[in-house]
């Protein structure tokens, strides 16, 4: 029967001891809820895609707690010389934190993890209790989101428990995520650095330290090709959705659109919501959520998948979802309902 304890030293033991055994455990990260394994097991691994029941093709992300362990999954040596300052300059100004990085991998990874490429993606959490966990079991656990694949990924442990339930063996409860969004994920593999899912570490801050790097383009090109596997987790074209169809609009598609009996509107803030309003006489049966009042980027994108989460729930059958600005952790936010849209 599965368990949910908030974290602790001896939940953390608990947590550890069963991912020694094969056990899956969900865990909380600073991004979402993590549905973590051994990322040396085989047979557990292939339990996480079973729960999941997410396709084989798309990889899963290793978090290590510590640097040291970096170079006993990746093979740094096959980075040329650029990628490997750049890896360094990454490591050193953004982890632990919400960047995840594809670097050449050591055998010892099984290919279940990577899709059967040669490349493993890696993370550095900046969660207290993820660290602590990882370090007490092998130093590496692979973790995709811990949801039904291409749902609504968990920003709290009752998420977890809601989606999952008994199927996995435990959930540690450490509170709400606090940036709320998968991390960024950031190619060091085929020449020029390429994001591949803008996520919690905008592009911006990235540039600002090693310079440019080319947009996300590649992921449209890595999706239509799912027979070689996916470079990167998020790529595929219909993500992060919710039961109910949501719709994502600029500014100016969501003011003309009046909504319906059992639509909800989310907006990015509260002046989008009042200028809505001022248009439209609120009609009965429509529900409105803001991302942030303030039109704050950082609050916004913790706030986008609880509630969405809110939101997803049988009276409501239409999500009208107003985009943020594209900029810092606005593309990150826009992703997310574009790829919402797309189912």
């Amino acid at each position: 029967m599965m368990a949910v304890l908030p974290i602790s030293d001896e939940s953390i033991r608990q947590a550890a001891q069963l991912l020694f055994r094969g056990g899956i455990v969900a865990f909380p990260t600073e991004t979402v809820y993590g549905l973590g394994a051994d990322a040396f097991n085989p047979a557990a691994l292939a339990r996480v895609f079973a729960v999941k029941n997410r396709p084989r093709f798309d990889p899963l992300i290793v978090h290590i707690a510590a640097l040291e362990m970096l170079e006993t999954i990746a093979d740094l040596s096959l980075l040329d010389t650029a990628a490997q300052k750049n890896l360094a300059a990454l490591a050193a100004h953004f982890w632990p934190g919400p960047l995840t990085l594809i670097v050449p991998k050591r055998d010892r990874v099984p290919d279940l993890a990577t899709s059967g490429l040669p490349t493993v993606a890696v993370r550095f959490p900046a969660h207290d209790a993820a660290r602590r966990l990882i370090a007490a079991a092998t130093g590496a656990v692979a973790a995709p989101s811990a949801n039904p694949f291409g749902y609504l990924s968990p920003t709290r442990a009752e998420h977890v428990a809601e989606m999952l339930g008994a199927q996995v063996d435990l959930i540690l409860d450490g509170g709400p995520s606090s940036v709320g969004l998968e991390s960024t994920v950031l190619d060091l593999c085929h020449g020029n650095p390429r994001i591949l899912r803008p996520g919690g570490t905008p592009k911006e801050a990235i540039e600002a330290l090693i310079g440019p790097v080319l947009p996300d383009t590649a992921a449209d090109t890595a999706a239509a090709d799912t027979n070689a596997g996916l470079v990167s987790p998020g790529l595929l074209q219909s993500h992060y959705a919710p039961h109910a169809c949501l719709v994502a609009h600029n500014t100016e598609s969501l003011y003309r659109e009046p909504g319906e009996t059992g639509a909800a509107f989310l907006f990015f803030d509260g002046a989008s919501r009042d200028a809505w309003l001022s248009a439209h006489a609120n009609p009965a049966g429509i529900t409105l959520a803001v991302l942030s009042e303030t039109g704050t980027l950082l609050e916004a994108a913790a706030q986008l998948f609880e509630l969405l989460h809110a939101l997803d729930r049988p009276d409501i059958t239409r999500i009208h979802a107003q985009l943020a600005p594209e900029e810092g952790l606005g593309a990150a936010i826009n992703d997310r309902l574009r790829k919402a849209e797309g189912k």
